[in-house]
């Protein structure tokens, strides 16, 4: 009797719970054999068809169910052999825990192998449940197209639709193959799918259509099930030791931005929690990151005989990868640049170094949050002073280059993240272990906005500057300017409950002095409550903003309006004939509105065109450098001069 192919000889032991025989499906073995199940042994004597075999509802149809059915057994007695024997044999568990581990390195997208090498899954005797891993690192089947002849493969095979969530339970995807230039040339049977706790996923792969046709594998870095309730440093640390596993020497841009965006938000979280306070962790998790993230820059260089560069930016941390190659026919390569900063390196010249392969890499990151963890207080100085990052913490490195050495220093352009202050010393630093250090580098210029900085080295560079400290506050000062703030609050409304409620005659025009009243009364009260709680405000940078912006629209409408009451009383004592009293309704009704705040409100929204980051000083006030403090001094002097006029 033909039963296809020959199951193990030795079924797996599991023990499963009673579930109802209609229930049952995909099992992975199917034994009627009474020498084996020593239980059924009484009631089976008739039935020992002694055979093992692989396949999920051939041997159910075609032999169990009507051998049972047909069985001279009483009613009990089959269901009996239903619930204790099939049951028993049968691993009706969750797939996300009974799967086969498919680690097969040449699945990887990046893998492009020759022609004779060519992989093909249409032979393989597919059965149950697979999670994929690639050098032990977890992995999952891409669910966008993938490039032709990768994954070891001429038709590398993804799946057409989304990874399901937890919640979704199992759901069916179709298979698609990539040829001819079309992501779905081929379509193959589908496949189902299950995501697991811990963000992984397991597959019930099947027997693909097309020959040379593979399965593709895309590394998959994922967070511990524990992980996803309550991040720790445990969790870190084991993405850290995930990527430091990643032996791939190619990947796809995708792939690297996953994992980057996968660490970055978990680090980010992590520091929000205060978890990370201690020196000398914060250096050994800065050290360890630094170091897989040059390794997982590495694995974007790929071999060209002229020049290439690949880049991406996200939101924590921006790269760029520049390859050039024996035959490249640039004379200098482009300037490097990131979202905050811009590196000028001669790497024509490193590649005529290498003498053998004529070619030369360069990979240049940008961290927007790493300096959570390399401070600023790691720069060792004798004086007493205040130490501020003004730059994204960068790294620089040559990889897969042989001689690594520099023909002419590298410039580093930094820009300015924080307020510049005129009387603070700039150093150009970079990361030695445990320490910022200036050995190698220096500032060529400096300005308001950006430091140019030149290094004979390649390493993790920044910008920080050093000020003087403040003295110490005086508190009866304080108090007196808080004093002064609130009596100028009580009698703004004093004024201003004046002029809204008194009887004054119908001559009389007192809108200018009312919105006079209200622009003085809220800029002084969002003042007020701004330095009361400016410690808790000035961390919120987008939030100081805003203040600083209302406050400067404030401001600029109580100049306006002086200027109208002006107006007014010129046109009240000179009493000009030629200005009607219909006119003159116009002009106190509308258009005095119009002026007092339009006005002031296109002056803002001018400077926040010109100068989108003038506003939010240390004070969430307008910043003095840029010359941005003239958007608000230039309107006052026009209005001043014109009243003085």
């Amino acid at each position: 009797m033909n039963l296809g192919p020959r199951c193990s000889l030795s079924p797996p032991e599991v023990t499963v719970s009673r579930i109802q025989f209609s229930k049952l499906h995909s099992p992975h073995y199917c034994l009627i054999c009474p020498s084996c199940v020593p239980d059924c042994r009484p009631y089976l004597s008739s039935l020992c068809f002694l055979f093992w075999a692989r396949s999920s509802h051939f041997c159910a149809r075609r032999f169990l169910l009507p051998a049972i059915e047909s069985s001279f057994l009483p009613t009990r007695d089959k269901k009996l052999f239903a619930e204790t024997c099939w049951l028993r044999i049968h691993p009706s568990v969750d797939p996300c825990y009974n799967y086969t581990v498919l680690d097969d390195p040449w699945r990887a997208n990046s893998s492009q192998p020759s022609n004779p090498s060519y992989k093909c899954d249409q032979y393989v005797i597919w059965s149950g449940w697979y999670r994929l891993f690639i050098n032990g690192v977890s992995a999952h089947i891409p669910d966008t197209c993938v490039e032709r002849y990768s994954c070891g493969t001429r038709y590398p095979l993804w799946i057409h639709g989304e990874h399901p969530r937890v919640q979704d339970g199992v759901v069916t995807r179709d298979v698609c193959g990539h040829a001819a230039n079309y992501c779905c040339f081929f379509g193959s049977f589908p496949i189902k799918v299950k995501a697991c706790p811990g963000s992984y996923y397991v597959y019930e792969l099947v027997r693909p259509t097309p020959g040379y046709a593979a399965y593709c594998g895309g590394i998959n870095i994922t967070l511990p099930e524990e992980c996803t309730k309550q991040l720790t440093q445990e969790c870190l640390q084991n993405l850290l030791e995930q990527m430091e596993n990643i032996t791939a020497q190619e990947l796809p841009v995708t792939t690297v931005t996953n994992i980057l965006n996968l660490v970055f938000n978990t680090l980010e979280k992590i520091v929000e929690s205060s978890s990370l306070s201690n020196k000398t962790e914060l250096a050994s998790y800065g050290n360890r990151l630094l170091e897989a993230n040059e390794k997982l820059i590495s694995t974007l260089v790929k071999p060209t005989n002229t020049s290439d560069n690949v880049s991406f930016t996200l939101a924590a941390v921006g790269a760029e990868v520049f390859m050039v190659g024996p035959v490249v026919t640039l004379e200098k390569i482009p300037r490097l640049d990131t979202t905050n900063s811009s590196m000028d390196i001669d790497l024509i010249g490193i590649a005529k170094n290498n003498n053998e392969t004529r070619s030369a890499n360069v990979g240049f990151m940008s961290f927007n949050t790493m300096e959570n963890l390399l401070k600023s207080d790691f720069f060792n100085t004798p004086n007493n002073t205040i130490k501020t990052m003004m730059s994204t913490v960068i790294s620089a490195t040559l990889p897969k280059t042989t001689n690594t050495k520099l023909t002419k220093p590298v410039n580093f352009t930094f820009r300015h993240i924080r307020e510049f202050d005129p009387n603070g010393s700039l150093s150009c630093v970079y990361w030695n272990i445990s320490e910022w250090i200036v050995d190698g580098c220096s500032v060529l210029k400096t300005n308001s906005s950006f430091t140019v900085c030149s290094c004979v080295h390649l390493s993790t560079f920044a910008l920080i500057m050093q000020t003087s400290r403040p003295p110490e506050s005086d508190s009866l000062l304080e108090l007196m300017n808080l004093v002064c703030v609130i009596v100028g609050l009580v009698f703004f409304t004093l004024a201003l409950m004046t002029f809204a409620l008194c009887q004054w005659s119908p001559g009389v025009n007192n809108v200018a002095r009312i919105n006079i009243c209200i622009s003085l009364l809220l800029a002084h009260l969002l003042f007020l409550l701004t330095q009361r709680f400016l410690s808790l405000i000035r961390p919120q940078q987008v939030l100081c903003a805003v203040i600083a912006g209302l406050l400067h629209f404030l401001f600029l409408s109580g100049f306006v309006w002086m200027f109208i009451e002006a107006v007014l009383l010129f046109i009240c004592v000179k009493n000009l004939s030629q200005i009607s009293s219909k006119k003159r309704a116009e002009l106190r009704n509308g258009f005095l509105c119009v002026i007092g705040y339009v006005v002031a409100l296109v002056v803002v929204g001018v400077s926040v065109g010109l100068v989108p980051d003038g506003y939010g000083s240390e004070h969430c006030w307008i910043k003095m450098d840029k010359g941005f403090i003239w958007s608000f001094l230039a309107p006052v002097c026009i209005i001043l001069a014109d009243y003085g006029v």
